[in-house]
């Protein structure tokens, strides 16, 4: 019997103690936050810094880390084919020029196709198309190392069922396992971000390296009480609960704060205040000078040069 506690204490404490390095490697101390483009670069807009790319497309996510991205927020979702693609919207209708449905109804050599669309005046400036999970990976392999990359998986999608969204979640999660290690990224370098508890929990079986982030946006306490319960390493909040008691909160509870949102200087200023561990923000230049961070040196890319040639 004692044997047996002794063999499951010790299981717990080395359990525990992985979460916690891996929680560890998320926190900073603050005026260290870690600055993440938010779908790149962040969405269409027309002023307060004008943005002409689509998010989460190619040029959008190496601009950001052009204007000093430490890491990358990605939206992702699954072709019809298993194959992960980089897409923000449940429907293609929203953002593409041809697109219809979603994006698990049409295979992944018919979505690299589709042209995004912004309308008047973005789409006389950019000409992106929906790219696959690989191809940025193996656009960021040319550099030094890898960006920090916070996966969002967009697994909530109108074309399924509730029957076909556990199958589809599960597909995803391993394809997403299966490229990240192909490619040699360091596990910490890694978030994965998810409200579906069956997800967290898969990833945390296929990859217990690899950080989790629980996204919260509204119910803040009830929501916090379940990160803690799934054990994962951060929780992921809007910039309207990223006030600093509720990042105070997660802190005295080991979790690490990543925050998203607002484009204003004065909204960013207001967020920066409470103190997250990091921050996917939608204009990355407009973050780093509220942080007295200087402008990082214009270094040749070789994926951004590729792309404009």
């Amino acid at each position: 019997m004692n044997k047996r506690c002794g063999l499951l204490c010790a299981a717990f404490l080395l359990a525990y103690s992985t979460a916690w390095a891996q929680s560890a490697t998320l926190r900073r101390e603050p005026g260290r936050l870690v600055v993440v483009g938010h779908a790149g670069s962040g969405f269409f807009r027309p002023f307060n810094t004008f943005n002409p790319l689509p998010p989460s497309s190619l040029r959008s996510e190496l601009k950001a880390l052009r204007d000093g991205a430490e890491g990358l927020e990605v939206d992702l979702q699954l072709s019809q084919d298993s194959v992960p693609v980089l897409y923000h919207d449940v429907t293609l209708n929203t953002m593409t020029k041809t697109g219809r449905g979603c994006t698990n109804e049409h295979p992944a050599a018919a979505l690299t196709r589709l042209r995004y669309q912004g309308g008047w005046p973005y789409d006389w400036l950019q000409h992106e198309r929906i790219i696959t999970f690989d191809t940025l990976l193996a656009r960021l392999a040319r550099r030094p190392g890898f960006p920090y990359l916070h996966l969002d998986l967009h697994e909530d999608l109108p074309c399924l069922s509730p029957g076909q969204r556990l199958v589809h979640s599960a597909a995803l999660a391993r394809q997403l396992v299966r490229l990240l290690q192909r490619y040699h990224v360091p596990a910490d370098r890694v978030l994965f971000v998810s409200d579906q508890v069956p997800t967290l929990q898969r990833l945390r079986r296929l990859w217990p390296a690899a950080p989790q982030g629980y996204e919260i946006t509204r119910d803040f306490a009830p929501n916090l009480r379940e990160a803690r319960r799934l054990n994962v390493d951060a929780v992921v909040l809007n910039t309207r609960l990223t006030t600093p008691a509720n990042v105070g909160q997660a802190h005295a509870l080991g979790l690490a704060v990543v925050t998203f949102g607002a484009r204003s200087k004065a909204r960013i200023r207001e967020v920066v205040t409470a103190a997250p561990d990091a921050y996917e923000v939608d204009n990355v230049s407009k973050l780093r000078r509220v942080l007295a961070r200087p402008r990082p040196s214009a270094a040749p890319d070789p994926a951004w040069q590729s792309l404009a040639r």
